[in-house]
């Protein structure tokens, strides 16, 4: 057996997702069965390509010189495919989704710095799923979606992804005046006794993985009120709930953005469009432009500024 594209390219999507698990998963492969193929590809190449980490695998020193290799490949192989397809989104507009992140405004002016006399609608979803459906069936040309760790959303054969963020840590807002406040981060056990903000988009996954966190941290959640996205920021400042939050929003007047002790909510975050709505050279772009979209709001809350520093390997992979 040889090398194949379709070899270069799972090893890639394992490096972008951070787990091999992730990665079976949008391959639409059995985790057994990526693995047995990674072990092949190491065969082949004649050494070890990722190692176990803390935040999941990182590739090896072998591992990092195939990627670059890899990836260059894949980049002509893709575009040699799509320098003969004219892509089918309307001309001169681009149709954008996102989750609720502090980076939603931002999407706007570097989308549009991306394509330039484009003008761009932007949606903005509180669930994941929705955004899969609508730009499944035409309703947006592009989506930055985010996925809790260990559910997954299918995406059909029409949809192209690649990972912005293999994996994000979800912190948690507490009113200025409660008594953990102070603190530099919060152990999740501590917040047994709270009334609770809905997560946004629970059939993302959000609901069970904050439910499936505190049960084994010793608890059920109180769940007490249904807020989407925003809407549980004043029932937060008043004292009267807590909820998990993305950790670049800024700080509220009245609230603390900290994190959970241990990381026991992890999401990661996906870029996904239409194939036949952009060239490859359009794809890159628009990766680069939601890339540059979400770095411009990592400063916003210093407790994640410092995360962020600390886990380079979680830092978005843009291509040369």
């Amino acid at each position: 057996m040889g090398i194949d594209v379709r070899h270069l390219r799972a090893i890639c999507v394992i490096a972008e997702a951070g787990s091999v698990t992730a990665a079976a998963a949008q391959l639409n492969l059995s985790q057994p069965a990526l693995t047995a193929q990674l072990h092949r590809i190491e065969e082949l190449l004649g050494g070890v390509l990722f190692v176990r980490s803390r935040a999941g695998v990182e590739p090896t020193e072998l591992g990092r010189r195939v990627l670059s290799r890899a990836r260059v490949v894949l980049n002509e192989v893709d575009a040699f495919v799509d320098d003969f397809r004219e892509p089918l989104r309307a001309p001169g507009f681009v149709r954008f989704g996102t989750v609720h992140l502090a980076c939603a405004a931002s999407l706007v002016d570097r989308v549009k710095e991306a394509f330039p006399d484009t003008e761009v609608a932007l949606r903005i979803e509180p669930s994941s799923r929705l955004l899969v459906d609508a730009v499944t069936h035409g309703q947006l040309d592009a989506a930055l979606i985010g996925i809790m760790e260990g559910f997954d959303i299918p995406l059909g054969g029409m949809l192209a992804n690649r990972t912005l963020i293999p994996r994000y840590p979800i912190f948690i807002a507490l009113s200025a005046s409660h008594r953990l406040a102070g603190q530099d981060s919060v152990d999740l056990a501590d917040l047994r006794d709270e009334r609770w903000v809905g997560p946004p988009g629970p059939d993302d996954g959000s609901l069970t993985s904050l439910r499936r966190a505190c049960r084994a941290a010793g608890f059920e959640p109180d769940i007490r009120y249904d807020a989407p996205s925003g809407a549980g920021q004043p029932l937060v400042r008043s004292g009267n709930g807590v909820r998990l939050v993305d950790p670049t929003w800024p700080q509220p007047p009245g609230t603390a953005v900290l994190p959970l002790r241990g990381e026991p909510q992890i999401a990661r975050l996906l870029v996904i469009w239409r194939r036949d709505a952009f060239s490859h050279t359009e794809c890159e772009q628009l990766y680069r432009a939601v890339t540059h979209a979400f770095l411009d709001h990592v400063p916003n809350n210093p407790a994640f500024e410092r995360w962020w520093k600390a886990n380079p390997q979680t830092h978005p992979i843009l291509q040369q």
